[in-house]
């Protein structure tokens, strides 16, 4: 059953999901050694990962990996990357190992997506087990670069992948396989222009990819304005 966290406004949303994900750090680091998260884009996730480096973490515990990324050069302001280290990892003593980006600029994206496969089960085994992943959701459904239409979508033998072109760039994704066997799950939404997604969403409405994510280890931080679909059904 997929847990659902009200909030007042964005900023409230960035502050209660990094106060989960450095709870969920502490547990995992006591538990396994080490903490494992996957992180997404978007503009209230930057103010997440600001709040995150706040935190008191043992970041030499702590691995950053990436749940999607745009094929564009290095420094791109299109990239995830970009924020992901400005807002969190130049915040913090994060040795520069514990940063997996994945290798978009690669000629051959395929032949990436499976080097960067191979770097998780490196990391923690197997068939690889993350430790939190984190979500957002897209108004046409869509979550990490899982998007409508694609044939990522049908991928069950993989753990990454690349897409087609999407908003003008083609892409580098976890895939259903791996996001659904994480430990946790953490969705991050914000503003009324989300609300009928995320009310489709927390139907777990498989006509949209976000509702084919597993809902048993999930959590929604959202603000009023994204549940306020939610609050009239």
């Amino acid at each position: 059953m997929m847990q659902t966290l009200e909030c007042e406004s964005p900023d409230d949303v960035a502050v209660a999901s990094a106060n989960l994900i450095a709870a969920r750090a502490t547990e995992a680091i006591a538990a396994r050694g080490q903490f494992t998260l996957a992180l997404s884009g978007g503009s209230t996730p930057w103010i997440m990962l600001g709040k995150l480096a706040e935190q008191k973490l043992p970041w030499d515990r702590v691995k950053i990996l990436q749940t999607d990324e745009r094929a564009a050069a290095d420094g791109d302001a299109d990239r995830n990357l970009v924020h992901i280290v400005t807002e969190l990892v130049d915040r913090v003593s994060l040795p520069a190992e514990n940063l997996l980006a994945m290798p978009v600029v690669s000629d051959d994206l395929e032949q990436a997506a499976i080097q960067y496969e191979q770097s998780l089960i490196d990391l923690v085994g197997k068939p690889p087990v993350l430790d939190l992943v984190h979500l957002g959701l897209g108004g046409d459904g869509h979550t990490a670069s899982l998007v409508p239409g694609d044939p990522v979508l049908n991928i069950v033998d993989r753990d990454v992948s690349s897409t087609g072109k999407y908003d003008g760039h083609r892409r580098m994704t976890l895939t259903y396989s791996i996001i659904n066997r994480a430990r946790h799950i953490l969705w991050l939404i914000t503003g009324e222009g989300k609300s009928d997604m995320l009310s489709r969403l927390i139907r777990a409405d498989r006509d949209i990819p976000a509702g084919r994510v597993s809902q048993d280890q999930a959590t929604v931080v959202a603000d009023v304005a994204a549940l306020s679909r939610q609050a009239q059904e």
